[in-house]
């Protein structure tokens, strides 16, 4: 592997995970990783590739994160010119690039409904069919994807296919956090540390004092590997003597008397009875804006507009057209917002 992709470790833990990859690497199979961020996700899938009987075919990566929801099934299967507006040419999706080698798709659990339905069908039956055509076309793809989440959780709250899980998950490599490999933290700050005062130009390596290795050692690393390079890199390219070992380590790269503060996020409480929701209510005036922390935008995003669901319904009786009427939408997208949170049968 290159450079940047090599594997420092001698934990139990860690080699267990990268020998679970090493066995599952030679079987024509989908493979999920599984793992926290900045465990070394990426390497897996890249192990699982160049091990492969695949090694001499393309290796593909998509974020399934890093594209809005209307485009990630474009980007996936590829489209046909028309087939939407700014679509003037032919594109060919990942799929396709990556036939005859391997499709890793990173922050799987972020996928859409409507994408996991056309993930399902690409990796049962190797055929993809590219957006405004109605030609499947053929694929040969081994499917590596990747995520923090828990997806039997997922499962269980609608979030993600039960079926496509099922597919996906022929074998399963949970990476350790850098917390649970035991004896990690010294081999990796030294493998990076040398790295870094090599780069510098350090005429030798001085290492760290024992005070800073203790340091590193009990920190708890909630950024794991990418997190302790970042850390240990910082602390030999802002040390001025390269004869004496480092004996300084700045864990926050932010810290500083003149950091700005951060603004609060305000939010309505999410009291029923505090809501108004359109033209109709006679609900009392919202109480006071209040300040609360939210740690997770689309779930509370959610939640709330699960509350004003639930409000105007209980206002209209639970009649479905005098609701949609009440909060400006149509009939047919009050139903799909209902059934997003379970609530048809409330609103029967």
């Amino acid at each position: 592997m290159e450079r940047e992709s090599t594997f420092i470790g001698q934990s139990f833990a860690f080699m267990d995970s990268v020998e679970r990859a090493s066995r599952a690497a030679a079987l024509n199979r989908p493979v999920l990783v599984i793992g926290e961020r900045g465990t070394g996700k990426e390497l897996i899938a890249e192990r699982l590739h160049r091990l492969s009987q695949r090694w001499s075919g393309p290796l593909i990566t998509m974020n399934c994160a890093a594209l809005p929801e209307t485009l990630i099934e474009a980007e996936l299967f590829g489209h046909e010119a028309g087939a939407f507006t700014g679509a003037t040419k032919v594109r060919q999706g990942r799929f396709e690039e990556a036939d005859g080698g391997t499709l890793f798709l990173d922050e799987l659990a972020t996928l859409s409904m409507g994408a996991q339905e056309r993930l399902l069908r690409a990796t049962e039956y190797g055929e993809v069919t590219r957006i405004g055509s109605s030609r499947p076309i053929r694929v040969d793809v081994r499917i590596v994807a990747a995520t923090n989440e828990h997806l039997p959780g997922l499962v269980e709250k609608g979030r993600f296919r039960a079926d496509l899980l099922d597919r996906l998950s022929f074998e399963v490599v949970t990476l350790p956090p850098l917390r649970a490999r035991e004896g990690d933290v010294p081999v990796l700050s030294d493998h990076f540390g040398r790295r870094m005062a090599a780069e510098l130009g350090w005429p030798y390596w001085p290492g760290f004092s024992p005070a800073a290795a203790a340091q590193l050692a009990e920190h708890d690393w909630p950024g794991n590997v990418r997190e302790l390079r970042n850390v240990v890199e910082r602390a030999v390219y802002r040390w001025d003597d390269p004869e004496s070992p480092i004996d300084a380590i700045h864990f926050d790269p932010f810290e500083s008397p003149w950091r700005p503060k951060s603004a609060p996020v305000a939010v309505v409480p999410s009291e029923p009875t505090q809501i108004t929701a359109g033209p109709m209510s006679n609900d009392p005036v919202p109480a006071p804006v209040v300040e609360i922390e939210c740690d997770d935008f689309r779930a509370a995003c959610l939640g709330h507009e699960k509350l004003l669901l639930e409000a105007a319904l209980r206002r209209c009786r639970f009649n479905q057209r005098a609701t949609a009427v009440a909060l400006k939408l149509t009939y047919d997208q009050l139903r799909h917002a209902l059934r997003r949170h379970d609530l048809l049968d409330r609103a029967g």
